[in-house]
């Protein structure tokens, strides 16, 4: 079978009717994780600093505000809405959906299809295919897809550098209506245990430098070369392009790989103000990319989660997006609202000290 049998095309066009991201205000800077289990060595640091959820936030508050921001820029009725999808490894309860939470909450409920989604770092564009397959067949109208999730970090762990907290959503409808039209997607599954967690555990465990050459960049490389070679396209007929951020080096050294210059991808390569954001990690990047793309502009992002795949998406933004972009608040917001704090904050944060 050939890659241009294997492109995820709907029925009947599809795209993004909206968008919106969150990143939580607070952030710990990775000097002051170095400090704490290096002696301060801060040579070689995977970011500069990673976004922490507050006391009163995780997945549900985070996924509110980013659906609620798209839903924004959408300008649709949230009854309309006949599905909504809830990626994260990191969703509050271990039984009872966040979905059920957020339909809720914004006003989709009860005639609504939900549900959460879990492939580590791309639950998030996992979701998109399905809102994808739900809207192009004629189901559903509108659809939400979200990826998010909070800081997970052994303490001492590389991790713990980089596991961050934030994401995002977007309302996939027809394209008649959209902001960017999904030309296409591609994705590229193996089993490879490079990443995992299992019950009652409370932190992942990671296959150390097995996370790359296997895992990472066999399966973005795979999927973005596969998605152009069925698409006809280059990384020059890309304006822009996205890739899951774990770490600052890894998105870059994958993008030249395919060919693709820094420029390309520097709006969207988020990774070192505000860390790795799992289920949320590529898709918040292309949040970034919407907020300064221009009508025609093409856009490749290619997701990866652990286990292991990689999404792809093909995506070309339409006249509709500069008059709607501003409803809501941009990345680059978010990003520049923040709370520096300590170590001893963040732990308290984030629930490392056992009481009992």
């Amino acid at each position: 079978m050939t890659e241009s049998n294997t492109l995820l095309k709907p029925s009947r066009p599809v795209g993004i009717i909206g968008y919106g991201a969150y990143v939580p205000r607070y952030r710990l800077p990775a000097r002051e994780v170095a400090r704490v289990w290096t002696g301060g060595k801060t040579s070689g640091l995977p970011i500069k600093e990673k976004a922490v959820p507050g006391l009163d936030e995780d997945v549900v508050s985070m996924s509110l505000e980013a659906v609620r921001n798209a839903l924004k820029r959408a300008g649709i009725d949230p009854a309309e809405i006949r599905a909504v999808w809830i990626g994260s490894e990191s969703h509050p309860y271990a039984v009872k959906p966040t979905s059920t939470i957020v339909a809720e909450a914004i006003g989709a409920a009860p005639h609504v299809q939900a549900a959460d989604m879990e492939f580590a770092c791309k639950a998030g564009t996992e979701a998109m295919v399905m809102a994808m397959g739900l809207v192009g067949s004629g189901m559903a109208r509108y659809a939400v897809a979200a990826g998010l999730d909070t800081a997970q970090g052994k303490p001492g762990d590389a991790l713990e550098y980089t596991a961050a907290a934030g994401g995002a959503a977007f309302v996939i409808g027809p394209a008649e209506e959209s902001l960017a039209v999904i030309n296409s997607s591609y994705s590229f599954v193996t089993d490879t245990p490079d990443f995992w967690r299992r019950e009652y555990q409370k932190y992942p465990e990671h296959g150390q430098r097995f996370t790359g050459e296997p895992a990472y960049f066999k399966h973005i490389h795979e999927a973005g070369k596969a998605m152009m070679e069925a698409s006809g396209t280059t990384a020059k007929d890309y304006q822009w392009a996205v890739f899951h951020q774990p770490n600052a080096k890894f998105p870059q050294r994958a993008a030249a790989q395919l060919g693709f210059s820094p420029e390309q991808i520097a709006p969207g390569l988020l990774s070192p103000v505000i860390g790795n954001t799992y289920a949320g990690a590529a898709i918040i990047g292309l949040t970034a990319i919407l907020d300064v793309a221009k009508p025609g502009d093409h856009i490749l992002m290619v997701s990866f989660g652990s286990g292991a795949g990689s999404d792809a998406f093909d995506i070309t933004v339409t006249d509709k997006l500069p008059e709607r972009r501003d409803k809501a608040p941009k990345t680059q917001d978010y990003i520049a609202r923040r709370t520096e704090i300590d170590y001893a904050t963040y732990a308290r944060l984030r629930g490392k000290i056992a009481m009992k």
